[in-house]
């Protein structure tokens, strides 16, 4: 009998005698025999690190397992006290963040896998927001709620409202894979070419039920793309699904609907993901998912945080190699089909016509007489009242459901052509708008120095000022993203805006003010492209002027019908600086 490969060589730290090697070899002999194999059995890879080597983030996840902290949780919560070290790291999995030294206060992060929440939960959440917390909801570039400015002592009670109605915030911060984000019109939109929706909750609950998924070496994020109108930037996440359709004589694959899967994308790290070079039916996609990450819970960096992302292990593996791998978790060979033009982006040009920002806007629905609205949500925050009005709006005139956007705004589908005036004047009257502006809602702006320790300026108060300010000197005919991100971490994604603003502190009569960087360019899809610094170290008012300028040239000099992405990207860095100064 040729020897077996035994999965283990001691028990309870003692080594296998001859007779203990010699059944156990006997018995996987038999195992695979039978066809079954132990190749997907993987050692913590914690575990597999020496001690000495270990990162402190490492060692508190070995110690403590962060999903078993709840027990600290509650005592801290009794005594209305803040967390030790090692808890402020544990309580992300129950997706509670502490906001010290900003505030003495948590930060709680839902999880809502593909942005869509019902009516009755928003109106909990209103209520939760109101009585708990800063009195503000935020929507975040991950198509996600976030509550703020929650005192110990209401953690638990919190998080406990939070689940009473169907909600959960479980994995949304720490080493985990984040919220799944899918299109946001997904089963209504006219031009994709498959309903995304039905798949990322069956991948959000693939997730939440496994275990395993809640120990990767850093964070993770995944998005689908059904090639509907509204873009869910597939390519700047670890793991992007992009629809695409098959057509007859194309390599022996049958024709139809399948996916096309991306790796490595996290634009705050200058990076965008690389097709892989298969296509993957619809009803495989979880299945393979769920071994790509297994490939990268096993193989990613625990020794280094700042070299940990799936893009730095990419690095130094070949996407065929990734492949492989995966192939081997899986059992079985994936359709190799190399990177074509798909039906996709030609289909989401011709519905988008001219239009600025698809997310703001009223749009016809597959169904026939129904619409969506996409609302602007300036720098994405609401009221506890106007979230209760949008619940009472989409139960009267919708179907009660509310869909979140990675563009920090919502849509509301299912409004018939009679009562879109209606809801056109509420959405108004509400503050809030349906209304598509070249520049107003092209704004996106992270947390900023508010909450965020990391932050180094008020990024969602600049924005405000930002859109005031440039809304009264400009009216452009063609849209422009411009992207305000506190710090080099790029919650909003600066290198992919047209204009991205990264937070620094700048000198100025000896204090250190609100500063930003400038780049210019960015772009993601078919547009994909990283923007490029064209200045450094402006204070706020300088960057207002300096914004002003860039608008003013852009529309005196551009070519007709020109993007601002293409007609920076015509000009090097020194000419951009001329051309963006004051004469």
């Amino acid at each position: 009998m040729s020897e077996i490969a035994i999965p283990f060589r001691e028990i309870c730290g003692e080594k296998l005698n001859d007779e203990q090697s010699s059944y156990l070899e006997g018995l996987f002999a038999g195992l695979s025999n039978r066809g079954v194999t132990f190749d997907d059995v993987a050692v913590d890879p914690a575990r597999a690190i020496d001690d000495d080597d270990l990162i402190f983030e490492e060692r508190v996840k070995r110690d403590l397992h962060p999903l078993d902290a709840f027990e600290s949780l509650v005592d801290d919560a009794e005594l209305n006290r803040a967390p030790a070290k090692e808890n402020v790291f544990r309580y992300k999995w129950r997706g509670l963040f502490y906001l010290a030294p900003a505030h003495d206060a948590y930060m709680c992060r839902l999880r809502i896998p593909g942005g869509l929440v019902h009516s009755f939960q928003l109106r909990e959440l209103a209520h939760i927001s109101k009585h708990l917390t800063s009195g503000y909801i935020q929507i975040t570039t991950r198509a996600n709620f976030q509550l703020r400015n929650i005192e110990a002592n209401n953690t638990v009670s919190l998080l406990r409202r939070i689940e009473s109605v169907g909600l959960s915030s479980q994995g949304s911060g720490g080493d985990n894979i984040r919220n799944i984000t899918c299109s946001p019109t997904a089963g209504v939109d006219r031009g994709e070419l498959i309903d995304t929706l039905p798949i990322a909750k069956e991948l959000g609950d693939y997730i939440r039920n496994n275990r395993e998924f809640y120990d990767l070496p850093r964070k993770f994020n995944i998005a689908l793309e059904g090639g509907g109108t509204i873009s869910s930037a597939e390519d700047s996440n670890d793991i992007g699904w992009t629809a695409t359709e098959v057509l007859e004589g194309i390599d022996g694959i049958a024709p139809g609907v399948y996916f096309r899967v991306a790796l490595g994308g996290a634009t705050g790290h200058q990076s965008f993901a690389k097709d892989l070079g298969i296509v993957v039916p619809p009803k495989q996609l979880v299945r393979v998912t769920a071994a790509l990450m297994r490939v990268f819970i096993a193989n990613g960096n625990r020794s280094n945080r700042k070299k940990a992302r799936l893009k730095h292990l990419l690095e130094s593996w070949s996407l065929e190699e990734y492949l492989q791998e995966t192939e081997k978790r899986l059992g079985y060979s994936l359709l190799r089909l190399p990177m074509t033009e798909d039906k996709r982006e030609s289909d989401r040009e011709s519905i988008r016509g001219d239009e600025g920002h698809p997310q703001v806007g009223v749009y016809a629905q597959r169904q026939e007489g129904l619409n969506y609205i996409g609302v602007a949500v300036p720098v994405g925050q609401l009221t506890p009242k106007q979230l209760i009005k949008i619940a009472d709006l989409t139960d009267l005139y919708g179907s009660g459901e509310i869909r979140l956007t990675i563009w920090q705004n919502l849509v509301i589908p299912n409004i018939s052509d009679t009562d879109l005036p209606l809801v056109k004047k509420a959405l108004i009257k509400m503050g809030l708008d349906w209304r598509q502006s070249n520049l107003k809602t092209g704004f996106i702006a992270c947390t900023g120095s508010r909450y965020c320790k990391f932050a180094s300026s008020d990024t969602k108060g600049n924005a405000l000022d930002l859109i005031k300010y440039l809304d009264k000197r400009h009216e452009l005919d063609q849209p422009i993203n411009i992207h305000l991100t506190g710090c080099p971490h790029s919650c909003a994604q600066h290198y992919m805006g047209d204009i991205g603003l990264l937070a620094t502190k700048v000198k100025q009569g000896g204090e250190s003010v609100e500063g930003y960087h400038i780049f210019v360019g960015g772009g993601f899809g078919k547009a994909q492209r990283l923007g490029r610094q064209v200045f450094h170290g402006l204070t706020f008012e300088q960057v207002r002027k300096t914004l002003d300028l860039m608008l003013a040239a852009f529309t005196a000099e551009r070519q007709e019908r020109e993007s601002f992405q293409t007609f920076t990207n015509r000009f090097d860095l020194n000419a951009l600086q001329v051309l963006f100064s004051e004469a």
